[in-house]
């Protein structure tokens, strides 16, 4: 499989490194265009680099990989070429499937996924929405595949895909504003700075995988923790009182917000 990728950006370089370790693609496979040359500059080790964007024509699956602010303009160059047999990838926030096939043609393939950056460790989670009848059912596998190999796909209906964006596109910021937060109160009790974020982020990654592999209920797994006038639930109420639960569903209510409202 070869995959181009228009914009070199952090997720793009999430992706690509992500589908190179997985034995996915060779780096020969994998094309980043960006008009940056300095952006390109850390795309080695074989991987093809161009300042050109439709370079990344060259490849069968076309990751469409900028801003969507800058969506319509790098649609309209693309445009003007033949983009039969070409699958066009797009991770970008708030712009449908309709809007690209509004510039690109009716029947160009297009599917339009959300990821986030944990796929650079191979623990992404992408959601793919469900195609229209332009993609066939290989190509939407080998879409998949490319996900895959890059931790954990879902797929769902376009209609989810800006909620998504808040849940799990966006939330790694979120998660790391926790680790920090969590390591920067364990420097205030005298843990070394390296060692405190160590602690913090351990314990996120195995909670995480708690909920992933017992199947419990995150409140179940709570209460497990929180022992009768013990440390944590002392924790936990201070939290509540803080409004933590609120503070996120309400973080999270406004970057859906933007993503129904990208301009």
């Amino acid at each position: 499989m070869k995959i181009g990728f228009i914009g070199g950006g952090n997720m793009a370089g999430a992706i690509v490194n992500g589908v190179v370790a997985s034995g996915l693609c060779k780096p020969c496979d994998v094309t980043v265009c960006d008009i940056s040359a300095e952006m390109l500059k850390k795309y080695d080790n074989g991987i093809v680099t161009s300042q050109n964007n439709s370079d990344a024509l060259s490849c069968d699956y076309i990751v469409l990989a900028v801003k969507p602010f800058i969506m319509s303009k790098i649609l309209e160059q693309l445009a003007s070429h033949d983009l039969k047999n070409k699958v066009f990838i797009s991770i970008a926030a708030g712009i449908s499937v309709a809007e690209i096939k509004s510039v690109l043609g009716k029947n160009v393939k297009v599917v339009r996924v959300m990821p986030n950056t944990p796929a650079q460790v191979g623990e992404g989670m992408t959601v793919i929405a469900k195609p229209d009848e332009c993609v066939t059912e290989s190509e939407m596998l080998e879409v998949v595949s490319i996900f895959d190999g890059v931790g954990k796909t879902e797929i769902m209906s376009e209609s989810m895909i800006n909620v998504v964006t808040g849940v799990s596109g966006s939330s790694p910021a979120y998660v790391f504003m926790l680790i920090e937060a969590m390591a920067d109160a364990g420097v205030t009790g005298g843990i070394p700075r390296d060692a405190a974020y160590k602690l913090a982020a351990q314990s996120v990654l195995g909670s995480a995988k708690m909920v992933l592999e017992t199947g419990k209920h995150p409140a179940e797994l709570k209460d497990m923790v929180c022992s009768p006038k013990g440390t944590t639930i002392e924790a936990v109420a201070e939290l509540e009182a803080r409004g933590f639960r609120s503070a996120i569903i309400e973080a999270i209510k406004k970057c859906n917000e933007k993503a129904n409202n990208i301009k």
